[in-house]
């Protein structure tokens, strides 16, 4: 029987690609492209979430 192998979740919001450089259109003075570097915010660059700890609802 294949053994299971625990998986890592993949962020939700950035479906694993965390950080991106984004250009702005604008340009330097030698010519190159001015890019803007962004991570995401929701799992800090990671790429990945860790495990929603349980909360317990009720009384």
């Amino acid at each position: 029987m294949p053994q299971h192998a625990p998986t890592r979740r993949i962020c939700r919001d950035c479906d694993g690609f965390a950080a991106v450089a984004i250009t702005t259109g604008t340009r330097h003075t030698d010519g190159s492209r001015v890019t803007v570097y962004v991570t995401c915010p929701t799992c800090k660059g990671t790429g990945h979430l860790l495990p929603a700890a349980l909360v317990r609802a009720g009384r």
